[in-house]
């Protein structure tokens, strides 16, 4: 829409709130807490085509690039460069002893905890004494590097899980990740924050982030790789002749392997929908040779892995 919506919490919608099409984020307090700010993050970086807002079929013809690439963290606090360089990730935490009777701002009360002190107003200028924008690349945040690392520390140190990953036995291993790795309390490893730190922007699975752990592949291929790889087989395998349509040929073959809505249109036959669609339009089909397209489709069905390019 075009009103500003702004919402303010304390506390609250740090975790499991979901709101796709969110692109500001404002931290107003300090956080120490490196799950917890793995997840305040993670707020932003859920994807969104904000086609899905727009009812005017113009509107969202004439949209170029609808797709939601970044949002912007306005960080009060330095919590960005405290996580990036301050924070100790290999300590190990230890609780806080209870407080001798006297110690600290505050009462002693049952137990020999302290409450804490009287809460401290300060009623002079909020001056922000400096302001740094910083464009966080590919790579991520170190919050998120070392939220990787620690999984893979933490597999390769398993002995049960190295001795099933050098026995090739990929359904044993992958069950008991699953069963003993992931979503347990302290960490809270899933598929989901695994891909966020990784960086990359498909669905991977848990065989590949294996794979990765114990240098088997270099790393993780993108979306656009896998594409690039797909189509390559496609035209090894059909060997079109029409040289001027392969970039038409090619982009019909991404559209039909990336897009849910354009394979139902292409599928139930409803072309008309393409001349609202910005992703893959009425005239990208038209630039397409007739005979692919129908042995795009037949052939993706046949052999390619959709589930890999999900987001």
């Amino acid at each position: 829409t075009s009103k500003a919506r702004i919402c303010v919490t304390v506390g609250m919608m740090t975790t499991g709130y979901d709101c796709p099409d969110i692109l500001n984020l404002g931290l107003f307090r300090p956080i120490f807490s490196p799950t917890d700010f793995i997840q305040i993050k993670g707020r932003g970086t859920r994807k969104h085509d904000f086609r899905e807002q727009l009812f005017d079929g113009a509107l969202k013809a004439s949209l170029t690039a609808p797709h939601k690439t970044a949002f912007k963290l306005f960080d009060f606090f330095a919590n960005c460069a405290y996580f990036e360089d301050q924070f100790d990730y290999d300590q190990v935490i230890k609780l806080p002893k209870p407080k001798a009777s006297g110690e600290g701002g505050g009462k002693t009360v049952g137990g020999g905890f302290s409450e804490p002190a009287a809460p401290y107003d300060h009623l002079g200028a909020d001056i922000i004494s400096s302001i740094k924008e910083e464009v966080i690349g590919v790579d991520g945040m170190k919050i998120d590097r070392m939220f990787f690392k620690r999984f893979e520390d933490a597999v390769r140190e398993n002995k049960e899980i190295a001795d099933a990953v050098d026995a090739g036995e990929w359904d044993r291993v992958i069950d008991y990740v699953n069963r003993e790795v992931l979503d347990k309390p302290t960490e809270y490893y899933t598929l989901d924050k695994l891909r966020r730190a990784a960086a990359v922007d498909r669905r991977i699975s848990m065989r590949e982030i294996l794979e990765k752990v114990f240098g088997l592949i270099p790393g993780f291929k993108s979306k656009d790789e896998l594409l690039e790889e797909e189509f390559a087989k496609f035209v090894a395998d059909a060997k079109p002749q029409e040289a001027e349509a392969i970039p038409a040929i090619k982009n019909y073959f991404k559209a039909y392997a990336t897009s849910d809505r354009v394979r139902h249109i292409i599928d139930s036959k409803h072309f008309t929908d393409l001349a609202t669609n910005a992703a893959f339009s009425t005239r990208d089909l038209r630039a397409v040779p007739p005979k692919y397209r129908t042995l795009i489709p037949e052939y993706i069905k046949d052999y390619v892995s959709l589930n890999q390019f999900a987001a």
